[in-house]
This record gives C-alpha cells, structure tokens and sequence, in this order.
C-alpha cells in the first residue's frame, strides 16, 4: 500500500488569496497601478477645469472691472466680464496720493520688517531648539509646543501690546505674531535632519554656533527658509485682525484694513482730489472700478512673489513630514 502511494505524487494546494490585493481579470497588477481608464481621464479633466475656473473667473471680473470705464460698468449693471473700453484712471487715482497710496506703503513695511524680524527669531529659536544640550532645551521645547493647545486669549493678548506701549504702532502689527510655532517646528525638524559628523568636524575646526548657523546650516536649508518666508510675508501682508484691535489712526491702516472699510463698510474710497486729466481717460473714475483696483493691488504682490519661491516649495513643505 505504501508503494502505490508513494508513486502518487502529491496534489498541489490550492492558492489562497487572503491577505493579497485583488487583481483585474487578465492583469498582473493590482487596480491602484492600472492605467487610468478613458472615462476617469475625462472626469479628471472635468474636475480640474472646474477648480480652475472657479479661480480664474473671479480674478478676472475684478481685473477687468478695475479696467473698465463708467460707461461700461453702467452697461454691465456691475461686475464687467467682457473688457470693452481701457481706462486705467483708477489705478491712477489711488496711486496719486491719498489714503490708498499711504495704506500700501505701510503694509510693504510691514512685510518686509516683519518677515526679517520673524525668519531672523524663526531660525534662531529653531536652532537652539534643534541642539539636544542647549540649556533648557525641553522645556522650550515644551513651552513652544504648548501653545499648540492653549492660546492665551483675545483679552490677554490686548492687554500685554497695550501695557507695552505699542497701541497705534506698526510694532502692534509684528511683534504679536512674531514666531509661528508651526514654522519653527518645520526648521527645527529640517536642522535636526543636518549629520551630527558634519557640525562636529566644524567645531574641531574652531567654528562656534554662530558661525555654524550662518555658513553650514543656512547654506543647506535655502529651501525651507524661502517657503517659511512666503508664509511669513503673505501673512503679515494679508494681515487684517491686528490692525482692528490695535490701530485706531486712519493714517496707519494697512492696505487690508482699507479694503474692509472699502468693500465691506460700503465707504466711499478716500483719495486725493486730483482729477485724472490723461487723454481718454475718465475725470473720476467709478467707486467699483477703484474698489476692484484696490482688491487687485493686495493680491497682485502674492503672485508676484509666488513664482520666485516655487521651485524650493515642495521640498519646503514636505521637510520634516514622516516618513513611512
């Protein structure tokens, strides 16, 4: 009996599937690694001219409301979203002085004193933060972390910048939003990234701290850097809240709190009393196309600025992500 069967060769056992990726009949790859089909290619493409229409339309309309002449607005009944007739005399108007002119001037101080200030204390803290024997190292750390969970409240916040004597000053519109713990924590885990070897030969070369950070660390972090400064410039540029609280002068507004007072408060926009008197273009522009303009100067220098930054954005925004 044991010599029949031995001649029997065995029965292969089936091939279980449990714990495998299911797989299109025919194919050798599972669906996620599939090519996509003709209808999910269409409806990608659908999807994505939507998203970008829904961006682009507007902009549009309020660039060519900015544009447009009285005429061609009165037609429109508003919004103009077929440019008829060129007449830049709102820029015009709200670049000849006035309160417009003073309020971009101001938020392009505060930009750029702003993002020096933040970036500067950014970087530092972050490095301190990023070296393990620093003195009181964990409970920075800590502190800064705990602001993640508890904010110390609108009423507080008002009654330190107003103890300090920063009240009607651009300070007011700095200072409180100096360091962002997000930003700190991105350059913290990108600086803890750098090989301890290579900070190590530097010192036994006599480097000290300071001189680390500012010729091998922020030589290699050009691109953390310039995307954090995006963040921190497009903030105080858009910045709104702090002016309300802490700016009571008409004279110190940022361009965002004008644009509030303008679209939203339904005020007439203050400029100078000059006329426009260029050939073809109309004396006083309309209230909507001034309004439009001043919608466009806040964002233009966004998207101007954008393009400079983008090629370090990505490896920006994914340093110090997990890693799986």
């Amino acid at each position: 009996m044991t010599a029949q069967l031995s001649g029997i060769s065995p029965v292969p056992a089936a091939p279980t599937t449990a714990g495998k990726p299911r797989r299109r009949r025919g194919s050798p790859r599972p669906p996620w690694e599939e090519p996509p089909s003709p209808v999910g290619l269409f409806g990608k493409g659908v999807v994505l001219v939507l998203l970008v229409a829904a961006v682009l339309v507007p902009l549009w309309a309020v660039l060519v409301t900015s544009l447009a002449s009285r005429e061609t607005i009165d037609a429109a009944g508003g919004m103009v979203m077929v440019p008829r007739e060129f007449d830049p005399s709102a820029y015009i108007t709200i670049f000849n002085g006035g309160q417009i002119t003073r309020a971009v001037w101001i938020s392009t101080l505060v930009t750029v004193l702003g993002t020096t200030v933040s970036l500067v204390l950014t970087v530092l803290a972050a490095y301190g933060l990023s070296r393990p024997g620093s003195v009181g190292h964990r409970g920075l750390l800590f502190f800064f972390l705990l602001t993640f969970l508890i904010f110390p409240g609108l009423v507080p916040s008002y009654l330190v910048v107003t103890g300090l004597g920063l009240k009607d000053s651009i300070w007011s519109l700095i200072l409180p939003s100096a360091i962002s713990v997000f930003n700190l924590v991105v350059i913290r885990a990108f600086f803890m990234g750098v090989p301890g070897e290579l900070l190590d030969s530097a010192r036994i070369d006599g480097a000290g701290e300071f001189r680390i950070l500012t010729r091998i660390m922020l030589p290699l972090s050009k691109a953390v850097i310039a995307v954090v400064g995006l963040f921190y410039a497009v903030g105080y540029w858009n910045a709104y809240f702090n002016s309300v609280l802490y700016i009571d002068d008409n004279d110190k507004f940022p361009i965002q709190r004008v644009l509030q007072s303008y679209i939203l408060a339904g005020q007439s926009p203050n400029v100078s009393g000059a006329a426009v008197s260029l050939p073809g273009i109309t004396a006083y522009p309309p209230t909507l196309a001034v309004k439009m303009a001043v919608v466009v100067v806040t964002v233009v220098p966004a998207i101007i600025v954008y393009p400079f930054v983008q090629r370090h954005f990505t490896k920006g925004v994914i340093t110090g992500a997990v890693k799986g």
